[in-house]
Formats: C-alpha cells, structure tokens, sequence
C-alpha cells in the first residue's frame, strides 16, 4: 500500500473536497500509475498492517487541514517535505483514529483531484480531506464515516448588499466556489440570480476571488466559512439551511467520509468502529479546535 507517489497535478483541490467536494475524480489513468488489484480471494490489503495508517488530504484547506512550519498544536509531519508539518480537523480527527487503533500516523500531501486515484492505486491507505459522501465517489472508493456533518452556505462581504439576504433567490450577481466540489456543481446553479464565473482551484483562490472583489459571493460548507472569516473579518456567512428558500442538498452532499479502497473492509470497520463512538457534538467540538488553531496569514 505504500507505493511512490505517482499522482500530483497542480494547485489544491480540495476543496475538497467537500472539498467537501462533489465532483467526480477522473479515474487513475495517468502513466505509472495502477490500480490495485484485489488479492486472490477477492480479499483487499488493509494497509495497515505494517502499523502505519497513510492518510492523504491538501494541507491548503483550513480548517479541515492546512500546513505550516512547525509542529505546534500538535501539527504532524508531512511525508517527503523538508520541515513541513499538517494540522487541522482532517489531522486531528486522523490521530484519534490511529491512537485508538494503535498505528502511526504518516501523512501525504497531494492535490485535489489525485486524491480519490491515490487510494485507488494503493498510493496511501486512504483520505481524511473534506470530502462529501456522495454517489459518484462511492462508485470509486469505499467511504468510513461520516466523521463529519456541514451544511451549505454562502459567503459575502460585510459591505454588500448580499450581507442581508435571506434566501437563495435574493442572491444576484458573480459568484464561484472551488472546482470538484457540490458547492460548485450543485449548489450555485440552483440560484437563479447567480453569474457562475469558472471555479476556483482551490478553496484559498476561492476566498481570495471574493476578498479582492473578483466575485460577489462564493458557496462553500460552514466549517471552511467559520475559518474563512477568521482570517477575513470582512466577511459574513448567509445560512440559509433553516430556511425553505435555501439549497436542496442530499445527506450524501453534506456527509463528510474517509475515502478507502473498494472492498478494504478491515480498514473500513476499524475506522467506522471508533467514529461510531462520536457525536456530531464531538465533530463540532473538534472542528472549534481547529478552527481556533488555524494560520491567519
């Protein structure tokens, strides 16, 4: 399971995931690169079994993970980097997994859209990145979880008209969201009033179209809005969930899961075995923590 990396395109995501994202990863046919067979038997390798959990994510999507330059709040290193290290939601809920299992924790960097092949191809044991449970991931990989619940909505400046609207049908003007994700497939096209511009690459281009005015708004989940306006004060979040006039999401576009191979059942039961355990309280608990850790810079 602990192959060399053979997937790594440019810029982030995730997100995303679900991040927390929706959109469906191509398939790993890039040169190099197999997927795993599943042994004689119809059996699949945990990929544990050396002690060693692989978890890949972006490490460019506060909160749910980020990088930074040293091992503060408990940030871990990243694989293959010089003084690197991860934290975040994703690291953090990765650790509790390994320390109730017994295994190491080894985390790999690779970008949005080389997540889902990399655990297809046996790269790493699986991804804690945001992503949403949906269908056309479920067709990929196996999912655990979920290890989280985040709902859908918006972001605007403090200084728009927007900041007051109170449902979907009030939003008008440009918007995005980050590419690969439900945010962006699903969710803005359900606004009439919306001028889609073309996704962003990552959630921190995301934010940074809307802080620097290239759109009017953005669609995201409500932990990356929490953490977006601790960096940008500027911004506010338009939660439309409580409302009838608010997006139409499935349970799978708001559960959030653990990617694993088709048929990894050992690692999935295990992983589902300690998740089982948590509340959504003790997500959000958690995702508070991060939150309250993230770079402001």
């Amino acid at each position: 399971m602990k192959k060399i990396l053979a997937l790594t395109l440019a810029l982030a995501l995730s997100l995303g995931l679900c991040a927390c994202g929706g959109g469906e990863e191509p398939a790993p046919e890039t040169e190099g690169t197999e997927v795993t067979e599943p042994a004689e038997g119809g059996e699949v390798a945990s990929g544990v079994e050396d002690g060693v959990l692989t978890v890949a994510m972006e490490c460019n999507y506060a909160p749910y993970n980020w990088t930074q330059p040293d091992d503060s709040n408990g940030a871990v290193p990243i694989k293959d980097t010089d003084g690197e290290y991860a934290n975040g939601y994703d690291v953090m809920m990765a650790k509790k997994l390994c320390e109730a299992n017994g295994w190491e924790l080894e985390i790999v960097r690779l970008d949005w859209d080389s997540l889902v092949p990399a655990v297809q191809a046996g790269t790493v044991d699986c991804v804690i990145a945001g992503q949403s449970m949906t269908a056309e991931r479920a067709e990929m990989v196996d999912f655990a979880g979920p290890y989280l619940y985040a709902s859908i909505v918006c972001l605007t400046k403090a200084d728009s008209e927007l900041a007051n609207a109170a449902g979907i049908s009030d939003l008008t003007g440009t918007c995005t969201s980050q590419i690969g994700t439900i945010w962006y497939d699903t969710c803005l096209p359900q606004i009439e009033g919306a001028n889609i511009q073309s996704a962003a690459e990552s959630a921190p281009a995301m934010l940074m179209a809307l802080e620097t005015g290239t759109v009017d708004f953005v669609c995201t989940d409500m932990p990356t809005a929490q953490g977006a306006v601790v960096v940008y004060p500027d911004m506010v979040i338009l939660d439309f969930s409580a409302s009838e006039d608010g997006f139409q999401v499935s349970d799978e576009d708001i559960n959030i899961g653990i990617s694993v191979m088709k048929g990894n059942t050992v690692l999935k039961e295990a992983l589902d075995a300690v998740l089982s355990t948590m509340t959504a309280d003790d997500f959000n608990a958690l995702m508070a923590e991060a939150t309250a850790v993230q770079p402001i810079e």
